[in-house]
């Protein structure tokens, strides 16, 4: 008996050849597995103590209904929202003025400070008083940003480093006011690193380069970040938050070194929660040791992002997702914090450096 076999299309074979090939043919930006693995899930929606963000953005804030937000926050037990971009001046008056007529204890506004024009004459003491007057009109702080030390050039054309000496004044009159100084400095060091698969990073840059910098770009990592902590040290009486954790967060044996030789810093977390969430032990322990001088802060507003946070900072979770892939590719872990930790970065620690904030919005304060 004679077996009928199919009859196979050569056409039919080079495409199924070829289909198989295209296939396996990817990039590492398209390969995005499905976990199989299976675990406990505690995902957390709400924070489990009203906190605060001492890391927002909100730009339109003089004129934007105010109500759409404070929606979001509740939902997700946010108490207090710093607005770091609150600008200064008029601007800044009228967010004033919208805060204070509709929601006076749940919106905090920090000034930010010009720096074109240094090196002009009077620059310093013009400046100064732009700010003092900013505060009575109800800022909290002051935000830098991370143009100073990138961006900025003085009069004469040179780079404004950070420990310029002709901004001085201005960090003097902010522990004068006792207002802190949260600040931004560089970026992540992978930014200046050579571009290649040894680089953390790669994914990121590829698909943003406009982030990747070189030694002359302006100048090395290391030397803005030295002028940043060179401040520090030089204004003792002036209390600066440092966001991103000093870019620091990949490296908490260094980070605590510097928490140890500047009694003036503290920390924000905004924008490097993954990092604390891929060494769940070791970050255990160094929120538990610096409890005093960490601070929770999300930087971008995007609400649906939050509950990662809250995942990695109260659960014992295991092997969850980030929300970002080129941010970070790998998986997060929970730290699972002890709640008078939680405390202290959520609220306690804002509510010892920023002052006037409504401290009836938090139990136990």
């Amino acid at each position: 008996m004679q077996l009928l076999r199919p009859k196979i299309s050569i056409g039919f074979l080079i495409f199924s050849t070829c289909f198989m090939l295209s296939s396996q043919e990817m990039g590492f930006e398209e390969y995005n597995p499905t976990p199989t693995i299976v675990l406990p899930k505690n995902e957390v929606k709400k924070a489990k103590f009203p906190f605060i963000d001492v890391h927002s953005h909100q730009f339109r804030m003089a004129t934007q209904n105010l109500s759409d937000l404070i929606s979001d926050m509740d939902q997700m037990n946010m108490g207090i929202m710093v607005n770091l971009s609150g600008g200064n001046g008029e601007n800044l008056r009228l967010a004033m003025e919208n805060v204070n007529k509709n929601y006076p204890n749940r919106f905090v506004v920090f000034a930010n400070v010009d720096f074109e024009n240094v090196g002009t004459e009077g620059w310093a003491e013009k400046t100064v008083a732009q700010l003092t007057a900013d505060v009575k009109n109800g800022a909290k702080g002051l935000k830098i940003y991370k143009s100073l030390g990138l961006r900025y050039k003085d009069v004469s054309g040179n780079r404004l480093a950070v420990d310029d000496e002709r901004l001085d004044p201005i960090w003097a009159k902010c522990g004068e006011l006792g207002i802190p100084v949260l600040i931004h400095s560089a970026d992540p060091k992978s930014f200046w690193d050579p571009f290649d698969s040894d680089n953390e990073r790669w994914l990121e840059l590829k698909t943003r380069p406009g982030r990747k910098r070189s030694a002359t770009d302006p100048v090395p990592w290391e030397q803005i970040i030295s002028e940043q902590h060179n401040v520090f040290k030089k204004h003792k009486k002036t209390k600066f938050i440092n966001a991103h954790m000093g870019w620091y967060a990949n490296n908490l044996a260094k980070l605590g070194e510097l928490l140890d030789a500047m009694p003036n810093m503290s920390v924000g977390i905004g924008a490097i929660i993954a990092e604390l969430g891929r060494q769940p032990r070791n970050a255990h322990a160094f929120f538990v040791k610096y409890q005093d001088r960490i601070l929770f802060g999300k930087d971008s507003w995007k609400p649906k992002e939050f509950p990662t946070y809250f995942r990695v900072l109260e659960t014992d979770d295991e092997y969850f997702p980030y929300y970002k892939k080129y941010h970070a590719f790998w998986a997060m872990y929970g730290l699972d914090l002890p709640d008078e930790v939680l405390r202290k970065v959520y609220y306690k620690n804002a509510l010892n450096l920023i002052p006037g904030l409504d401290k009836s919005l938090f139990p136990n304060n």
